[in-house]
């Protein structure tokens, strides 16, 4: 019985994301052996340092990426928001399942349960390990303070429950759905109150990009409204040259083969921003036959049995919204938010 091997990080969010994964490929591929090889990550033993000073864009993935280049892996799977719009030369993302609810979730101290956060008083303080969040919410909730809050899921919550010091922190409802701990979602965060990070929710397989058997065994896991939706935010990522390091987010949706894509830029303080809204005309294909072989990646994504069309049409609106808000001054926020973050 040929053995799939299959890579993870090791927190428990990490590998509940990989059994969803493997439990879905052992039920279309009944012959194969699925084996989870589980490894810790640069972003997993740095915990002293707030992700956007580590200055890596790899954090949570090089560890893997290598296990892959060395063969010891066949797959990885990853939370699609941790793997950069560009990828190291050799690897791709061969597959992106259906997304969770790609919003932010507040979750609450214990004494706070009820409140939200324009109820919060004066001065409590919220944690967060995204810039995005931080400055998306200081704009909107000016009497909150934003403190970084670093760990995996168990030790934030940990750290919110047992330490006096927040009030509430903010986590992607994804992940704390995932965990099953619906019962600490406190508010779920709209859109016009903060945008979520692109990929947000999905989850992505990635593989050796000519590893040819194995790109056709995950290819199988493409949700086609999912890879459309993605391709286009990151898209409008990689254009803006954002990345860890500064307030990009997005927001999309698909309506009546319509695909309207949100994007917006923040100063660190969320005091600047520019925002705006794209659509472009995309029917949600259904999967095809394989297309011809030397299909080239869009966004470090590789989906052979999706019609091509859709998928350039998904990134070209990216590229244009990107567009649009550089020429409205989107590159200068930017440079400021990098400088500001790399200073301090």
């Amino acid at each position: 019985m040929r053995v799939i091997r299959v890579g993870t990080r090791k927190s428990q969010l990490a590998r509940i994301q990989t059994d969803s994964v493997v439990a879905t490929l052992k039920a279309l591929y009944p012959g194969l052996q699925f084996e989870i090889i589980a490894m810790s990550t640069t972003g997993d033993k740095i915990l002293d340092t707030a992700l956007s000073k580590i200055g890596e864009k790899s954090l949570f993935t090089k560890e893997l990426e290598h296990a892959l280049e060395r063969n010891e892996v066949d797959l990885v799977v990853h939370s699609l928001k941790d793997l950069p719009t560009v990828l190291p030369p050799g690897f791709t993302i061969g597959a992106i399942c259906k997304r969770e609810n790609p919003h932010d979730a507040v979750v609450f101290h214990p004494k706070f349960v009820g409140k939200t956060l324009e109820t919060l008083p004066e001065k409590s303080v919220v944690g967060t390990s995204s810039l995005r969040r931080a400055a998306q919410l200081q704009r909107k909730f000016p009497h909150l303070e934003f403190r970084s809050i670093r760990g995996n899921l168990n030790t934030r919550l940990r750290k919110l429950d047992e330490q006096q010091e927040f009030s509430a922190i903010i986590l992607a409802t994804a992940g704390l759905q995932r965990m099953g701990w619906h019962n600490r979602v406190g508010q779920i965060l709209h859109p016009e109150e903060c945008m979520y990070a692109v990929g947000q929710g999905a989850l992505g397989v990635e593989v050796r990009a000519k590893d040819q058997d194995i790109l056709d065994l995950v290819g199988v896991l493409h949700d086609p409204e999912t890879l459309l939706r993605c391709i286009a935010e990151r898209a409008f990522l990689r254009h803006l040259e954002g990345g860890c390091s500064v307030p990009v987010a997005v927001h999309t949706a698909m309506k009546d083969g319509q695909l309207y894509l949100t994007g917006g830029v923040w100063s660190l303080d969320g005091s600047d921003s520019i925002q705006d809204t794209m659509q472009a005309t995309i029917h949600v294909p259904a999967q095809h036959e394989d297309g011809p072989e030397d299909d080239p990646q869009l966004v470090g994504i590789t989906a052979r049995n999706i019609p091509r069309g859709p998928q350039l049409a998904a990134q070209n609106l990216g590229i244009s919204l990107a567009n649009l808000l550089l020429s409205k001054g989107a590159k200068n926020i930017l440079d400021v938010a990098r400088q500001l973050n790399d200073a301090h």
